[in-house]
């Protein structure tokens, strides 16, 4: 259950993380905005990075490893990107559950290309997050 825990973070801090950045990009282009953001991620991270892992590691990474990071990177800098742009020009309370869509795509994604398997549960759970948010973008 030690994940719960740090899902439980990691939603606090996402939900800190819209508010902090609507109020940010407000008279900022979004692009810079992400920018900005983006560099004090990369810093805190490799801090954090070079703090908890022993040296060689960063050698020993496999190129495909390599290749499915850098892909993944690019993934949520275009993620941040588009969602810069529309706390720029929407409300937090309507461009948040949408962003958080982002859990079904997870789940279809999981479930056609890693071959997870989705329960009755998972199916009903991501209909009510879709049903949700359609419900808090859509007043």
């Amino acid at each position: 259950m030690e994940w719960l825990f740090w899902a439980l973070l990691s939603a606090f801090f996402a939900g800190a993380t819209a508010i902090l950045a609507k109020v940010g990009v407000a008279a900022v282009n979004a692009n810079l905005a992400t920018a900005i953001r983006t560099t004090v991620v990369l810093v805190f991270t490799w801090t954090i990075a070079l703090v908890t892992t022993r040296n060689s590691e960063i050698f020993s990474i496999d190129r495909r490893a390599w290749i499915f990071l850098v892909l993944s990177g690019a993934a949520t800098g275009l993620s941040w990107i588009c969602y810069f742009r529309a706390l720029k020009l929407g409300e937090v309370s309507k461009v948040a559950p949408i962003d958080k869509l982002s859990v079904v795509v997870a789940m279809v994604l999981a479930t056609a290309l890693l071959g997870e398997k989705l329960s009755l549960r998972g199916g009903i759970g991501a209909g009510l997050i879709v049903l949700g948010a359609i419900i808090l973008a859509w007043h």
